[in-house]
């Protein structure tokens, strides 16, 4: 087994070394001496003592696992309301040798924006109120703050053009920070490739407190902060590309149970959904319905898709390719970019897109895991799984995702994936966590001979701690100190074994 020795390396490349703490300066002063006077920090301030730290901290944590009284508390949080905020945390941190946390939306689903278990003390860098979101139509870009969530991100561009869109993430309650730093995708990807490859431009403080964008900090440090980003440094807003949709585009979402012959059109599914059109995205989900996993239950088959074009054209390609799945006309519904956002968030559509801008939402306990698969499942193996279910999600690949080399970006995972599984767990009640954990841990372990090997990948964005690899110990790395220890040429073997990073969310 070479994976300890692959994760040795790894780990000796992480390492940093920092300055000394300034003994005879506190952290609060030097973080006041520090920031600009014309934007006074203090207000921005949340010790343990402030009434207000726990409505701040608890405000952008998504997953109950870590809002416990044994959850390690921050000693400090900086809401940075404005840049020099920012730049007076890093410029701090490293002087005082602190690990930070940074936070934009808090989706990580591990939890490690806002927590760490090294036993030291930290603080969190919290991104939320830097949420501006600059759309210019005629350039199609738009300059994006990353504190925005993904749903302002798509509400200001749908208030500027009805046919123009963002490639990037279905839930709009992720932070733009996180989604993009770890690469991204979205329901569009199959033709307009990931979050990170539409993004042109970045504004950011570097390990020794300076603004840099792309120009400045060149194009080697440009490609390492896309999928790498909190690696070195803070990144303040992206630039990205906006992409043109049609007026109208078209989205179904219909069920199959294993009595309806579910085990067939999974089967054909995989062979179809990544050889389809650049314009069609047909996700899969796998669930149980009318019972749990320790009862009786039925196995169903959800099948979402978001298409580019018309009803007829949909129909005319998946009767086609797909008879199996007996789409009729009914099923599909035509509607604007915006109301389809709506859709794939679980929404009801019609309602107002200013639903979008709301950063709340329902909170649970939960775990998720990935995998990518390179080869179909025979359909005795998927009658194997259908046993084991929490719930899986089939995200497809293939179309651009098969052109764009897996060196354009830190994110790898391109060309022969057909497609990425999250496994996921939800549960409302906290005694009944080990139970559901080990669900999802067995499910990941059972997978073991259906997925990618050698090594066994794991997508980015789904952070994942049991695979126990932590960036570096929280501190920010220059990058002159990763190339030094090779980092930037380990990104993409980092980004294919790792389950957790520094990247903010």
């Amino acid at each position: 087994m070479k994976y300890p020795s692959i994760l040795l390396v790894l780990f000796s490349f992480f390492v940093v070394f920092t300055r000394e703490s300034n003994s005879s300066e506190t952290f609060t002063q030097c973080i006041t001496s520090n920031s600009d006077p014309k934007h006074p920090i203090s207000p921005a301030v949340f010790f343990a003592e402030n009434p207000s730290y726990s409505s701040v901290l608890e405000a952008n944590i998504r997953n109950l696992r870590f809002n416990t009284s044994d959850t390690p508390k921050p000693f400090l949080i900086i809401a940075a309301k404005h840049e020099s905020h920012v730049q007076a945390g890093v410029t701090c941190d490293q002087r005082h040798n602190l690990q930070m946390k940074i936070r934009s939306g808090g989706h990580d689903y591990d939890g490690l924006s806002y927590v760490t278990y090294s036993g030291e003390p930290f603080f969190v860098l919290d991104m939320f109120n830097l949420r501006s979101v600059d759309v210019d139509v005629a350039s199609k870009t738009a300059w994006v703050q990353t504190g925005a969530v993904l749903g302002e991100v798509y509400y200001h561009i749908w208030e500027k053009s009805n046919t123009l869109a963002y490639p990037a993430g279905i839930c709009p309650t992720v932070g733009v920070g996180g989604h993009i730093s770890g690469g991204g995708y979205s329901n569009m990807m199959r033709k307009h490739g990931l979050t990170v490859d539409n993004t042109i431009d970045a504004r950011m403080v570097d390990v020794n407190g300076k603004f840099l964008d792309r120009k400045l900090m060149g194009e080697d440090h440009f490609w390492a902060i896309n999928e790498g980003g909190g690696s070195f440094g803070v990144v303040l807003a992206y630039k990205i590309n906006i992409i043109e949709v049609p007026e109208n585009v078209t989205v179904f979402s219909i069920s199959r149970t294993l009595e309806q012959n579910a085990t067939k059109i999974v089967h054909r599914w995989q062979q179809v959904a990544p050889e389809l059109t650049d314009e069609l995205f047909l996700r899969l989900i796998i669930d149980v319905v009318n019972g749990t996993v320790s009862t009786q239950k039925t196995v169903r088959a959800t099948f979402k898709a978001m298409f580019l074009g018309n009803t007829t054209t949909l129909l005319s390609i998946l009767n086609r390719r797909s008879p199996e799945l007996g789409l009729i006309r009914s099923d599909g519904t035509e509607t604007s970019w915006i109301q389809s956002v709506l859709f794939w968030a679980d929404m009801q559509m019609g309602s107002s897109e200013k639903l979008l801008l709301q950063r709340n939402q329902t909170v649970t306990y939960l775990k998720r895991k990935s995998d990518y698969v390179r080869e179909p499942i025979s359909r005795t193996g998927l009658e194997s799984i259908w046993r084991k279910i929490p719930t899986m999600t089939f995200t497809p690949y293939g179309g651009v995702m098969d052109k764009i080399p897996s060196t354009a970006t830190p994110f790898p995972h391109r060309a022969g994936n057909l497609w990425k599984i999250q496994y996921g767990s939800d549960w409302s009640e906290g005694r009944l966590t080990n139970r559901y954990m080990d669900l999802t841990r067995e499910l990941y372990q059972f997978m073991t001979p259906f997925v990618s090997k050698n090594p066994r990948q794991t997508f980015p964005n789904y952070r994942d701690l049991d695979l126990g690899i932590n960036s570096h110990n929280g501190k920010i790395m220059s990058y002159v100190e990763g190339k030094r220890y090779g980092y930037t040429y380990l990104l993409d073997l980092v980004a294919a074994l790792r389950g957790a990073g520094a990247s903010p969310n």
